[in-house]
């Protein structure tokens, strides 16, 4: 049986626990089997990545990591 969350993709949200405590975002992707959501410009992390035929440098990017569902609060607006 499916989780039913409150909050979905796209909502506002306000992060009350953690490193980004106080910050807000829109979710980007709420990811069920882990209780957690992706937040934009939240919980960042960097990766390393190898060059391709795209990126031919390589380096670092910046990624959002998901954060569990308790630790953020849907915001009207």
């Amino acid at each position: 049986m499916a989780k039913k969350f409150k909050i979905k993709k796209g909502d506002k949200v306000l992060v009350i626990a953690g490193d980004d405590k106080g910050k807000t975002g829109e979710v980007l992707k709420v990811i069920p089997k882990k209780d957690a959501v992706i937040v934009a410009g939240c919980k960042i992390a960097k990766k390393a990545v190898k060059p391709t035929e795209e990126n031919k440098e390589g380096g670092f990017i910046n990624i959002e990591m998901p954060i569990h569902i308790s630790n953020v609060k849907k915001v009207e607006g």
